[in-house]
């Protein structure tokens, strides 16, 4: 049975860690994580950002937002860890809450590990030494507004390092639209639509092994529309071929196509190709019709 380790506090965290609580809201570690067991899982209610370098002075950074769970596993060539935690009761009221928002925009990275050249190694490794020092020194009416401005300056570094990532896998994302179009002609050509519905982005993300917010970047980019919309369109062609095949009803290709109520295809199809299923089969037969003349 799974053991889940619940932490929302920071002075839960700083017991979890054996360390000392300097500060209500604001932690840091500054060391190779504890390992868990292996039917262990972190669940923290606290933001999360943590650095792993490796001996080439390579890092990989994690981010964890409040709610998610965790295994915390400690890679072979991984050799120190820095671990930043702050409350969710930091963030209210300062400017950190637009930053957070705006981070909000990048979901993906909080399931998405980044991975950092020694010189952005280096640049967020400054950052936490800057919180390192405001922790240590003594408690003051500046602390406060310091330590927040030290964090956004740490996830504005991190924004611009996931930017980097994405233009980086951008030559990648052909590979990822093709493997996407043969999920999605196994899906449509299988039970599963029928069985499952239609399908959703966090589907093939999943297939895919990525988030569904960085998958939808890398097919945005690619295509120029929404992963969705993809997907949408995808099953907007199935259905146009399903129409012109006079021996089915409406109602069935509607099935079919995953849509568990006539009305809802037919809402659909009409938003997105300007006609009814009925309109655009008569349209289709009207067409033949005259080829024929």
């Amino acid at each position: 049975m799974e053991n889940t380790i619940n932490v929302n506090t920071i002075r839960a965290f700083n017991d979890f860690y054996n360390i000392e609580t300097r500060h209500s809201l604001v932690s840091l570690v500054k060391r190779t994580p504890l390992a868990l067991e292996s039917d262990c899982r972190l669940h923290l209610g606290l933001y999360c950002i943590a650095l792993s370098y490796r001996e080439n002075k390579e890092g990989t950074l994690s981010v964890i937002f409040p709610g998610q769970a965790t295994e915390q596993t400690i890679e072979p060539d991984m050799s120190v860890k820095h671990t930043l935690v702050f409350h969710p009761d930091l963030v209210p009221g300062t400017s950190l809450a637009d930053t957070i928002r705006e981070w909000n925009a990048y979901g993906y990275a909080t399931h998405t590990s980044l991975n950092l050249m020694p010189d952005e190694c280096q640049l967020i490794s400054d950052c936490f030494g800057s919180i390192e020092v405001e922790l240590e020194y003594a408690m003051d009416k500046h602390s406060k507004k310091l330590i927040i401005s030290h964090i956004e300056r740490l996830l504005n570094y991190c924004m611009r390092f996931y930017d980097r990532q994405i233009v980086f896998h951008e030559a990648s994302s052909k590979g990822i639209l093709k493997r996407f179009d043969l999920l999605l002609d196994d899906y449509l050509s299988s039970g599963d639509i029928y069985e499952i519905g239609i399908p959703m982005v966090a589907y093939f993300a999943d297939k895919l092994h990525h988030s569904p917010n960085y998958f939808g970047d890398l097919i945005k980019k690619e295509t120029g529309i929404s992963a969705q919309e993809y997907i949408h369109n995808r099953i907007v062609e199935e259905a146009k071929n399903r129409i012109s095949d006079k021996d089915k009803s409406i109602n069935e290709i509607a099935f079919e196509l995953g849509f568990k109520y006539p009305q809802h295809f037919s809402r659909f199809f009409k938003k997105m190709v300007g006609l009814s299923p009925n309109e655009f089969r008569a349209a289709g037969r009207n067409e033949s019709d005259k080829k024929i003349e």
